[in-house]
């Protein structure tokens, strides 16, 4: 292998990061029946482990479930509501609320958190999530968390919390968001495929003013 130059991919230890055993308020599953047109209708979330040299550290990220795109994460060496939260801050801070807009995630108790769900009430967001112990429900998330293990994390052996940072940002950022192809988008990378989105709702835009 190494002289044809091939990577053996390991699979790593499991760690479970979704705790549903709470007291906390559980939301109906609305994701399942929405047919998306646009970004900003519907964010997914969910939570990963990353293996580094002497611990544990977990990746809490948030898509765009039309495009695809990365538009919130975080990193922490706890699974505490910290985590979830960060992740939920950034794509606020990246994207323009829509009305109409769900977020969707599993039953795990970091999403069904007080501060959590208030943050997405505070902004006119509408709560979803998984049945119980149904992982299709939130399947692109769980497509991109494959795509991130196989095509990142298990490729690399990190020595602590600043170099996973840095290679996670690279990835998510630069090659995910960026560069990488998805056959869902026509083989366009999401960054490319919002953006030919917007090009094209402004043109029906002006065309729609022109006949007026």
């Amino acid at each position: 292998m190494r002289e044809d130059n091939l990577l053996c991919v390991r699979k790593r230890k499991f760690v479970v990061t979704t705790d549903s055993n709470h007291g906390r308020k559980i939301y109906p599953n609305l994701a399942r029946k929405m047919i998306l047109t646009g970004t900003d209708q519907l964010w997914v979330a969910d939570i990963t482990y990353i293996r580094l040299r002497d611990e544990f550290v977990f990746l809490a990220v948030i898509l765009d479930a039309h495009s695809r795109r990365v538009i919130g994460w975080a990193l922490d060496r706890t699974l505490e509501d910290e985590l979830t939260l960060g992740a939920l801050r950034m794509a606020l801070a990246r994207r323009i609320v829509e009305p109409g807009l769900v977020h969707h995630s599993d039953r795990g108790t970091q999403y069904a958190s007080t501060e959590y769900t208030n943050l997405l009430k505070d902004h006119g967001i509408t709560i979803s999530m998984s049945r119980k112990g149904n992982p299709w429900d939130n399947a692109a998330c769980e497509s991109f968390m494959k795509t991130l293990k196989y095509e990142e994390v298990y490729r690399n052996e990190y020595r602590d919390m600043a170099e996973v940072r840095a290679s996670i940002r690279e990835f998510l950022e630069k090659i995910y968001n960026q560069k990488r192809l998805h056959s869902a988008l026509g083989y366009l990378p999401p960054a490319e495929f919002e953006a030919n989105l917007a090009t094209q709702n402004n043109k029906e835009a002006a065309a729609r003013q022109l006949s007026v």
